[in-house]
């Protein structure tokens, strides 16, 4: 097939488009992407961005569309497989996903991300040809970039922890951990500031004293709680309930914080009572356009560190209902290791870790003294598998959501997920035979002591099992 040339007007609108996704504009680029396409509709790049933006909008499913186009028009895009996979794995198809993975490593075999990627999907084995390929990458060294060799670490960990041999995976995961460490800039002692600024400034009485005309809105349900606590899984139960709409990890009120705080002159703690209430609309607008409107009576908002913001939530918002989602520190701690965020810088070292859910574990006692009784509800993973009907009782309860069965079959739920629970949240929940693994005493040391705080009240929870 003879592809024509971009013109020149649509080489100008791709380029703006791209200046204007690089600024994470995506509604504007995603505009002159679609100028572009209408001027040369047979451009393959103009069709893989328009998918990028699409994805960025949470639109996967006409993503998918763009990234079939592109493909079709140059078969050879090995980044256009990677963005057909990620969003077929963001809307529950993972077995195309997978088959989209191995496509593009096929054509790109030195793309150590394409391979972390294909392990998400929850399909490589350990016998798999390309989970040889992933080892023989890494001893090959070379000029490979350190984010590839981190993507393979942490892919290869995947796949063994997966197959029972949780020794080799954790040696993956110190290896994979201790490199993107390297790479990232984390200031532990300014991030401890900000929780200690929260907890002096968001006191008793300055809730208290919070009054006039705020929202009455009881539309958001805010789930919060340290990463890979139970989130994921909480949002995909209220999301099973045909009153709720899961949006997933909005970051619509802290924009609206930040937005709001640059007019006031203290910052967020200057806010005057004008202030909250317009911070209350301003974020009620977002979530209002998340979902369709009118059509929810509940919108979950799950983006896991509003917990430094309840205090401005319950301010602007007292209707709002709050799930604190709580798990064994240890297990959680290890669950956040496990994973390659982009946006958790402390998880990567075990100290800082330790020291980051010490910080936030004050924090939440520091809510449940100040806040309303009723306002938050302290909802635990392990206790959630134990009694799994009970506790979803106390979960719909508490957002003032009438039984619904569909909440016990959550993972029937046909929704997007884009986490890193993508995968978990559409199997049945059950406990494990055997407790979770963990690595050695000395090896969790650090961790260990990050956790043992003078704020840390169940100690035996620390435990080495």
């Amino acid at each position: 097939m003879t592809i024509s040339p971009p013109s020149a007007q649509a080489s100008e609108s791709f380029a703006k488009g791209n200046h204007l996704a690089a600024r994470g504009d995506y509604v504007a680029a995603l505009a002159c992407y679609e100028t572009a396409r209408t001027l040369c509709p047979l451009a393959a790049g103009i069709h893989y961005n328009i998918g990028l933006a699409l994805a960025r909008l949470g639109r996967e499913s006409e993503a998918a569309q763009s990234y079939r186009r592109a493909l079709a028009l140059d078969p050879t895009s090995h980044a256009a497989f990677k963005g057909l996979g990620d969003v077929l794995r963001a809307l529950g198809h993972f077995d195309e996903a997978d088959t989209a993975y191995r496509d593009a490593i096929t054509l790109a075999p030195s793309q150590g991300h394409y391979y972390r990627a294909l392990a998400q999907c929850g399909r490589l084995t350990c016998e798999d040809p390309l989970f040889s390929a992933m080892t023989s990458l890494l001893e090959a060294g070379g000029a490979m970039p350190d984010s590839d060799r981190i993507a393979l670490h942490f892919g290869l960990a995947e796949v063994l922890r997966r197959a029972g041999r949780h020794a080799a995976a954790f040696d993956h995961l110190l290896r994979g951990n201790a490199l993107e460490r390297t790479r990232l800039v984390y200031n532990e002692a300014a991030m401890l500031r900000v929780f200690e600024g929260v907890r002096a400034t968001f006191t008793r009485e300055m809730i208290a004293t919070a009054s006039g005309e705020r929202s009455r809105s009881a539309l958001p349900i805010f789930i919060v709680g340290m990463p890979r606590s139970g989130t994921t899984l909480v949002e995909q139960i209220l999301a099973s309930h045909p009153a709720v709409f899961g949006a997933g990890e909005i970051a619509a009120l802290p924009e609206a914080v930040a937005t709001l705080a640059e007019r006031a002159s203290g910052g967020s703690a200057g806010f005057t009572e004008a202030d909250l209430v317009a911070l209350g609309e301003r974020y009620l607008a977002r979530l209002e356009a998340a979902a369709a409107p009118g059509r929810y009576a509940r919108v979950a908002d799950k983006y896991p560190f509003n917990f430094l913001n309840l205090g401005l939530i319950h301010m602007a918002l007292p209707q709002a209902r709050v799930i604190h989602c709580r798990r064994d520190p240890v297990d959680t701690c290890l669950s956040c290791f496990a994973k390659l965020f982009h946006d958790v810088p402390f998880s990567y070292d075990l100290g800082e870790l330790g020291r980051y859910y010490h910080a936030y574990d004050g924090l939440m006692a520091h809510w449940a003294e100040v806040l309303p009784p009723g306002i938050v509800l302290d909802l635990h993973l392990e206790d959630l598998i134990d009694d799994f009907p009970g506790q979803v009782q106390r979960l719909l309860a508490h957002c003032g959501l009438p039984w619904d069965d569909a909440c016990l079959s959550f993972h029937r739920t046909a929704r997007v997920v884009r986490s890193e629970s993508a995968v978990q949240v559409r199997q049945t929940l059950r406990r494990d035979l055997h407790p979770p693994w963990r690595p050695e005493t000395a090896i969790l040391q650090p961790l260990l002591d990050g956790l043992r705080g003078p704020r840390c009240d169940q100690p035996e929870r620390l435990a080495c099992g």
